[in-house]
Protein backbone atom coordinates (compact mmCIF):
# COMPACT_ATOMS: atom_id res chain seq x y z
CA UNK A 1 0.00 0.00 0.00
CA UNK A 2 1.02 3.62 -0.64
CA UNK A 3 2.07 5.71 2.15
CA UNK A 4 -1.34 7.87 1.88
CA UNK A 5 -3.29 4.80 2.16
CA UNK A 6 -1.34 3.74 5.22
CA UNK A 7 -2.80 7.14 6.87
CA UNK A 8 -6.05 6.87 5.94
CA UNK A 9 -6.30 3.20 7.19
CA UNK A 10 -4.77 5.19 10.44
CA UNK A 11 -7.24 7.65 10.65
CA UNK A 12 -10.03 5.24 9.98
CA UNK A 13 -8.55 3.32 12.50
CA UNK A 14 -8.50 6.38 15.01
CA UNK A 15 -12.07 6.80 13.93
CA UNK A 16 -12.96 3.36 14.94
CA UNK A 17 -11.88 3.67 17.98
CA UNK A 18 -13.64 7.21 18.62
CA UNK A 19 -17.15 4.99 18.11
CA UNK A 20 -16.81 2.65 20.29
CA UNK A 21 -13.81 3.73 22.98
CA UNK A 22 -14.45 6.86 23.54
CA UNK A 23 -17.78 6.50 26.04
CA UNK A 24 -20.09 6.66 23.35
CA UNK A 25 -19.20 10.64 23.26
CA UNK A 26 -21.24 11.35 19.57
CA UNK A 27 -24.49 10.12 21.33
CA UNK A 28 -26.44 12.93 22.73
CA UNK A 29 -29.09 10.83 25.30
CA UNK A 30 -27.49 12.41 28.50
CA UNK A 31 -30.31 14.90 29.55
CA UNK A 32 -31.39 15.08 33.58
CA UNK A 33 -31.53 11.88 35.08
CA UNK A 34 -34.57 10.31 36.99
CA UNK A 35 -36.31 12.81 39.59
CA UNK A 36 -39.02 12.88 41.66
CA UNK A 37 -40.89 16.00 43.27
CA UNK A 38 -39.84 16.31 46.79
CA UNK A 39 -42.02 16.68 50.08
CA UNK A 40 -39.87 20.05 51.31
CA UNK A 41 -38.14 21.62 48.67
CA UNK A 42 -34.42 22.81 50.16
CA UNK A 43 -33.21 26.86 50.04
CA UNK A 44 -31.54 27.73 46.97
CA UNK A 45 -29.66 30.73 45.82
CA UNK A 46 -28.76 31.89 42.28
CA UNK A 47 -25.50 33.58 41.96
CA UNK A 48 -25.05 35.26 38.19
CA UNK A 49 -21.73 36.89 37.71
CA UNK A 50 -22.21 39.51 35.19
CA UNK A 51 -19.60 41.89 33.72
CA UNK A 52 -20.90 44.47 30.64
CA UNK A 53 -24.18 42.04 30.07
CA UNK A 54 -26.73 44.88 29.96
CA UNK A 55 -27.58 43.93 26.33
CA UNK A 56 -28.18 40.27 27.40
CA UNK A 57 -29.72 40.46 30.68
CA UNK A 58 -33.08 41.66 29.18
CA UNK A 59 -33.36 38.27 27.49
CA UNK A 60 -32.24 36.10 30.26
CA UNK A 61 -32.74 37.64 34.19
CA UNK A 62 -36.47 37.64 33.36
CA UNK A 63 -36.60 34.29 32.97
CA UNK A 64 -34.97 33.48 36.29
CA UNK A 65 -36.91 35.57 37.83
CA UNK A 66 -39.81 34.04 36.80
CA UNK A 67 -38.77 30.65 38.31
CA UNK A 68 -41.28 28.66 39.17
CA UNK A 69 -39.73 26.98 42.40
CA UNK A 70 -41.64 25.67 45.35
CA UNK A 71 -39.24 26.36 48.30
CA UNK A 72 -37.19 29.31 49.15
CA UNK A 73 -34.63 31.05 46.14
CA UNK A 74 -33.36 34.45 45.81
CA UNK A 75 -31.19 35.56 43.19
CA UNK A 76 -27.45 37.28 44.08
CA UNK A 77 -26.16 39.22 40.19
CA UNK A 78 -22.72 40.35 41.10
CA UNK A 79 -21.50 43.35 38.63
CA UNK A 80 -18.24 42.60 37.71
CA UNK A 81 -16.85 46.02 37.20
CA UNK A 82 -19.65 46.92 34.17
CA UNK A 83 -19.37 50.05 32.22
CA UNK A 84 -22.39 49.39 30.75
CA UNK A 85 -24.89 49.70 33.27
CA UNK A 86 -25.37 46.17 34.14
CA UNK A 87 -26.24 46.54 37.72
CA UNK A 88 -29.01 49.23 37.01
CA UNK A 89 -30.74 47.32 34.31
CA UNK A 90 -30.88 44.14 36.81
CA UNK A 91 -32.44 46.39 39.34
CA UNK A 92 -35.20 47.94 36.77
CA UNK A 93 -35.73 44.36 35.37
CA UNK A 94 -36.56 43.14 38.81
CA UNK A 95 -38.54 45.91 39.46
CA UNK A 96 -40.41 45.54 35.84
CA UNK A 97 -41.08 41.92 36.64
CA UNK A 98 -40.99 40.94 39.94
CA UNK A 99 -40.78 36.98 40.60
CA UNK A 100 -38.08 35.92 42.74
CA UNK A 101 -36.00 38.51 45.52
CA UNK A 102 -32.67 40.24 43.60
CA UNK A 103 -30.02 41.84 45.12
CA UNK A 104 -26.71 42.91 43.03
CA UNK A 105 -23.57 43.40 44.34
CA UNK A 106 -20.18 44.83 43.21
CA UNK A 107 -17.05 43.36 44.15
CA UNK A 108 -14.58 45.17 42.63
CA UNK A 109 -11.06 44.42 40.75
CA UNK A 110 -10.32 41.20 41.29
CA UNK A 111 -6.97 40.49 43.44
CA UNK A 112 -4.14 39.38 41.67
CA UNK A 113 -4.51 35.60 41.00
CA UNK A 114 -7.76 35.65 40.49
CA UNK A 115 -9.73 35.25 36.82
CA UNK A 116 -12.79 37.97 36.89
CA UNK A 117 -15.52 35.41 36.88
CA UNK A 118 -14.44 33.64 39.77
CA UNK A 119 -13.73 36.48 42.03
CA UNK A 120 -17.57 37.32 41.29
CA UNK A 121 -18.68 34.34 42.30
CA UNK A 122 -16.70 34.41 45.29
CA UNK A 123 -18.49 37.36 46.34
CA UNK A 124 -21.47 36.33 44.98
CA UNK A 125 -21.64 33.28 47.33
CA UNK A 126 -20.53 34.44 50.04
CA UNK A 127 -23.56 37.36 50.13
CA UNK A 128 -25.80 33.94 49.05
CA UNK A 129 -24.65 31.88 51.92
CA UNK A 130 -25.79 34.48 54.50
CA UNK A 131 -29.32 32.61 54.40
CA UNK A 132 -27.61 29.27 54.00
CA UNK A 133 -29.16 28.15 51.19
CA UNK A 134 -28.58 24.31 50.62
CA UNK A 135 -27.71 24.70 46.83
CA UNK A 136 -25.93 27.34 44.72
CA UNK A 137 -27.00 27.54 41.17
CA UNK A 138 -24.49 29.20 39.20
CA UNK A 139 -25.66 30.49 35.53
CA UNK A 140 -24.29 33.08 33.65
CA UNK A 141 -25.61 35.85 32.56
CA UNK A 142 -26.68 35.34 28.81
CA UNK A 143 -28.12 32.43 29.84
CA UNK A 144 -32.18 32.27 29.92
CA UNK A 145 -33.74 29.21 31.62
CA UNK A 146 -37.71 27.69 31.31
CA UNK A 147 -39.56 28.43 33.98
CA UNK A 148 -39.38 24.78 35.50
CA UNK A 149 -35.37 24.82 35.15
CA UNK A 150 -34.72 25.51 38.58
CA UNK A 151 -37.41 22.54 40.00
CA UNK A 152 -36.15 20.23 37.84
CA UNK A 153 -32.38 20.68 38.49
CA UNK A 154 -32.95 20.60 42.36
CA UNK A 155 -34.76 17.49 41.74
CA UNK A 156 -32.55 15.73 39.66
CA UNK A 157 -29.32 16.32 42.33
CA UNK A 158 -31.74 15.38 45.55
CA UNK A 159 -33.21 12.06 43.48
CA UNK A 160 -30.07 11.30 42.33
CA UNK A 161 -27.74 12.64 45.55
CA UNK A 162 -25.55 14.69 43.45
CA UNK A 163 -23.82 17.33 44.71
CA UNK A 164 -23.38 18.92 41.12
CA UNK A 165 -25.87 19.12 38.18
CA UNK A 166 -24.58 20.75 35.12
CA UNK A 167 -26.42 21.25 31.78
CA UNK A 168 -24.58 22.22 28.33
CA UNK A 169 -26.89 24.93 27.27
CA UNK A 170 -28.12 25.09 24.10
CA UNK A 171 -25.82 27.89 22.39
CA UNK A 172 -27.45 30.30 19.76
CA UNK A 173 -27.76 29.25 16.26
CA UNK A 174 -29.30 31.72 13.54
CA UNK A 175 -26.18 32.85 11.19
CA UNK A 176 -24.91 30.46 8.42
CA UNK A 177 -21.41 30.75 10.86
CA UNK A 178 -22.96 29.59 13.72
CA UNK A 179 -24.81 26.83 12.24
CA UNK A 180 -21.17 25.31 10.94
CA UNK A 181 -18.97 26.21 14.38
CA UNK A 182 -21.76 25.71 17.00
CA UNK A 183 -22.58 22.29 17.08
CA UNK A 184 -19.32 21.12 16.26
CA UNK A 185 -18.24 22.97 19.77
CA UNK A 186 -20.08 20.90 21.73
CA UNK A 187 -19.43 17.88 19.34
CA UNK A 188 -15.49 18.21 20.39
CA UNK A 189 -16.13 19.19 24.43
CA UNK A 190 -18.12 15.78 24.34
CA UNK A 191 -15.64 13.83 22.81
CA UNK A 192 -12.96 15.71 25.18
CA UNK A 193 -15.35 14.88 28.15
CA UNK A 194 -17.65 12.54 27.55
CA UNK A 195 -20.67 12.50 29.05
CA UNK A 196 -21.36 8.74 30.20
CA UNK A 197 -17.40 8.54 31.86
CA UNK A 198 -18.33 12.25 33.69
CA UNK A 199 -21.66 10.60 35.12
CA UNK A 200 -20.54 7.19 36.12
CA UNK A 201 -20.24 6.62 39.83
CA UNK A 202 -16.25 6.84 40.59
CA UNK A 203 -15.67 8.12 37.37
CA UNK A 204 -11.97 9.82 36.89
CA UNK A 205 -13.17 12.22 34.24
CA UNK A 206 -14.96 15.32 35.65
CA UNK A 207 -16.30 18.16 33.26
CA UNK A 208 -18.70 20.82 34.00
CA UNK A 209 -20.57 23.41 31.45
CA UNK A 210 -20.17 26.66 33.20
CA UNK A 211 -23.49 28.04 31.80
CA UNK A 212 -25.67 26.37 34.46
CA UNK A 213 -24.04 24.10 37.60
CA UNK A 214 -26.46 23.62 40.41
CA UNK A 215 -23.87 22.88 43.24
CA UNK A 216 -24.38 21.93 46.76
CA UNK A 217 -23.30 24.58 49.69
CA UNK A 218 -21.61 21.52 51.59
CA UNK A 219 -20.13 20.20 48.51
CA UNK A 220 -18.43 23.93 47.26
CA UNK A 221 -17.28 24.07 51.15
CA UNK A 222 -15.59 20.91 51.12
CA UNK A 223 -13.71 21.38 48.03
CA UNK A 224 -12.81 24.86 49.07
CA UNK A 225 -14.39 26.30 45.67
CA UNK A 226 -13.83 29.06 44.34
CA UNK A 227 -11.09 29.79 46.05
CA UNK A 228 -9.18 26.21 45.42
CA UNK A 229 -9.45 27.15 41.71
CA UNK A 230 -9.27 31.27 41.14
CA UNK A 231 -7.04 30.85 38.83
CA UNK A 232 -8.68 28.52 36.04
CA UNK A 233 -9.23 30.03 33.08
CA UNK A 234 -11.42 26.95 31.89
CA UNK A 235 -13.55 27.17 35.11
CA UNK A 236 -15.81 24.86 34.87
CA UNK A 237 -14.12 22.15 33.95
CA UNK A 238 -11.63 23.11 37.23
CA UNK A 239 -14.86 23.40 39.35
CA UNK A 240 -16.12 19.89 38.59
CA UNK A 241 -12.52 18.30 39.39
CA UNK A 242 -12.74 20.43 42.45
CA UNK A 243 -15.77 18.71 43.71
CA UNK A 244 -15.11 15.05 42.43
CA UNK A 245 -11.62 14.96 43.91
CA UNK A 246 -13.13 15.64 47.33
CA UNK A 247 -15.11 12.85 47.43
CA UNK A 248 -18.33 14.63 45.09
CA UNK A 249 -20.89 13.01 42.55
CA UNK A 250 -21.08 15.03 39.69
CA UNK A 251 -23.12 14.87 36.63
CA UNK A 252 -23.25 16.50 33.21
CA UNK A 253 -25.20 16.64 30.23
CA UNK A 254 -27.00 18.39 27.41
CA UNK A 255 -30.07 20.82 28.15
CA UNK A 256 -33.15 21.05 27.14
CA UNK A 257 -35.01 23.72 28.83
CA UNK A 258 -31.43 26.57 29.31
CA UNK A 259 -30.48 28.33 26.25
CA UNK A 260 -27.48 30.71 25.81
CA UNK A 261 -28.78 33.88 24.57
CA UNK A 262 -25.49 35.42 23.28
CA UNK A 263 -25.04 35.89 19.41
CA UNK A 264 -21.90 35.08 18.07
CA UNK A 265 -23.29 36.32 14.42
CA UNK A 266 -19.34 36.52 12.60
CA UNK A 267 -16.63 34.35 12.27
CA UNK A 268 -14.35 36.43 14.45
CA UNK A 269 -16.62 36.49 17.48
CA UNK A 270 -16.44 32.80 17.44
CA UNK A 271 -13.41 32.35 16.82
CA UNK A 272 -12.44 34.59 20.09
CA UNK A 273 -14.68 32.53 22.04
CA UNK A 274 -12.83 29.53 21.35
CA UNK A 275 -9.38 30.97 20.60
CA UNK A 276 -9.65 32.69 24.29
CA UNK A 277 -8.99 29.66 26.17
CA UNK A 278 -7.84 26.86 23.89
CA UNK A 279 -4.28 26.95 24.51
CA UNK A 280 -5.23 27.23 28.73
CA UNK A 281 -7.22 23.68 27.60
CA UNK A 282 -3.53 22.26 26.90
CA UNK A 283 -2.20 23.49 29.50
CA UNK A 284 -0.40 25.93 27.83
CA UNK A 285 2.10 22.85 26.23
CA UNK A 286 4.05 23.38 23.48
CA UNK A 287 3.98 19.44 23.57
CA UNK A 288 0.35 19.03 23.74
CA UNK A 289 -0.27 21.79 21.32
CA UNK A 290 1.91 19.88 19.07
CA UNK A 291 -0.12 16.50 19.93
CA UNK A 292 -3.50 17.81 19.18
CA UNK A 293 -2.43 19.47 15.59
CA UNK A 294 -1.26 16.02 15.21
CA UNK A 295 -4.16 14.20 16.03
CA UNK A 296 -6.99 16.76 14.76
CA UNK A 297 -5.32 16.62 11.06
CA UNK A 298 -4.74 12.49 11.53
CA UNK A 299 -8.59 12.20 12.44
CA UNK A 300 -10.24 15.04 10.97
CA UNK A 301 -8.80 16.13 7.67
CA UNK A 302 -7.30 13.21 6.89
CA UNK A 303 -10.12 11.59 5.17
CA UNK A 304 -11.15 13.85 2.92
CA UNK A 305 -7.58 14.43 1.70
CA UNK A 306 -7.04 10.54 1.45
CA UNK A 307 -9.91 9.94 -0.51
CA UNK A 308 -9.89 12.46 -3.28
CA UNK A 309 -5.96 10.91 -3.73
CA UNK A 310 -7.43 7.75 -4.28
CA UNK A 311 -9.96 9.12 -6.52
CA UNK A 312 -7.27 11.28 -8.56
CA UNK A 313 -4.46 9.55 -8.11
CA UNK A 314 -6.15 5.82 -8.89
CA UNK A 315 -4.95 4.74 -4.98
CA UNK A 316 -7.99 2.66 -4.15
CA UNK A 317 -6.83 1.68 -0.83
CA UNK A 318 -6.32 5.33 0.25
CA UNK A 319 -9.63 6.05 -1.15
CA UNK A 320 -12.06 3.61 0.37
CA UNK A 321 -9.96 4.39 4.10
CA UNK A 322 -10.30 7.79 3.97
CA UNK A 323 -13.89 7.70 2.39
CA UNK A 324 -14.83 5.34 5.17
CA UNK A 325 -13.40 7.29 7.77
CA UNK A 326 -15.25 10.43 6.30
CA UNK A 327 -18.10 8.23 6.76
CA UNK A 328 -18.01 7.26 10.24
CA UNK A 329 -17.19 10.90 11.10
CA UNK A 330 -20.02 12.67 9.52
CA UNK A 331 -22.33 9.76 11.50
CA UNK A 332 -20.93 10.22 14.59
CA UNK A 333 -21.67 14.10 14.23
CA UNK A 334 -25.83 13.66 13.39
CA UNK A 335 -26.76 12.94 16.63
CA UNK A 336 -26.04 16.85 17.87
CA UNK A 337 -26.87 18.18 14.39
CA UNK A 338 -30.38 16.25 15.02
CA UNK A 339 -29.98 18.04 18.81
CA UNK A 340 -29.79 21.26 17.51
CA UNK A 341 -32.02 21.00 14.80
CA UNK A 342 -29.79 21.91 11.96
CA UNK A 343 -29.65 19.55 8.47
CA UNK A 344 -27.40 16.67 7.98
CA UNK A 345 -25.66 18.35 5.27
CA UNK A 346 -23.45 19.89 7.81
CA UNK A 347 -22.05 16.69 8.89
CA UNK A 348 -19.89 16.50 5.63
CA UNK A 349 -18.20 19.83 6.85
CA UNK A 350 -17.20 18.68 9.85
CA UNK A 351 -13.43 18.08 8.32
CA UNK A 352 -13.50 22.44 7.51
CA UNK A 353 -14.72 22.86 10.85
CA UNK A 354 -11.97 21.02 12.56
CA UNK A 355 -9.77 22.65 10.41
CA UNK A 356 -10.98 26.27 11.76
CA UNK A 357 -10.39 24.98 15.25
CA UNK A 358 -7.20 23.65 14.78
CA UNK A 359 -6.43 27.36 13.23
CA UNK A 360 -7.69 28.89 16.35
CA UNK A 361 -6.00 26.38 18.85
CA UNK A 362 -2.84 27.37 17.02
CA UNK A 363 -4.10 31.33 17.22
CA UNK A 364 -4.68 30.80 20.97
CA UNK A 365 -0.80 29.70 21.12
CA UNK A 366 0.66 32.50 19.28
CA UNK A 367 -1.71 34.67 21.68
CA UNK A 368 -0.46 33.65 24.46
CA UNK A 369 3.44 33.96 23.97
CA UNK A 370 2.84 37.39 22.57
CA UNK A 371 1.88 38.26 25.84
CA UNK A 372 -2.00 38.29 25.34
CA UNK A 373 -3.08 35.19 27.40
CA UNK A 374 -6.64 34.46 27.65
CA UNK A 375 -8.53 37.69 27.24
CA UNK A 376 -12.55 38.55 28.01
CA UNK A 377 -14.46 42.36 28.02
CA UNK A 378 -11.33 43.91 28.29
CA UNK A 379 -9.49 41.43 31.16
CA UNK A 380 -6.31 39.04 29.90
CA UNK A 381 -4.97 36.21 32.23
CA UNK A 382 -1.42 35.01 31.34
CA UNK A 383 -0.14 31.81 32.70
CA UNK A 384 -0.20 31.26 36.31
CA UNK A 385 3.13 30.87 37.58
CA UNK A 386 2.04 27.77 40.00
CA UNK A 387 -1.41 26.68 40.72
CA UNK A 388 -3.09 23.82 42.54
CA UNK A 389 -3.88 22.44 39.00
CA UNK A 390 -0.11 21.59 38.12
Amino acid sequence: MSAVAWIALGSLTAWGWLLLGQGFFWVTDQRLPHREDLAVWPDVAVVVPARDEAGSLPASLPSLLAQDYPGRAEIVLVDDGSTDGTGEVALALAERYGGLPLRVVSPGEPEPGWTGKLWALRHGIALAREHEPEYLLLTDADIAHAPDSLRELVASARTGGLDLVSQMARLRIATGWERLVVPAFVYFFSQLYPFRWVNRPGARTAAAAGGCVLLRTEAAVRAGVPGTIRHAVIDDVSLARAVQRSGGRIWLGLAEKVDSVRPYPRLADLWRMVSRSAYAQLLHSPLLLTGTVVGLTLVYLVPPVALCAGILGHDPAAGWAGGLAWAVMAATYLPMLRYYRQTPLLAVLLPFTALLYLLMTVDSAVQHYRGRGAAWKGRTYARPSATPES
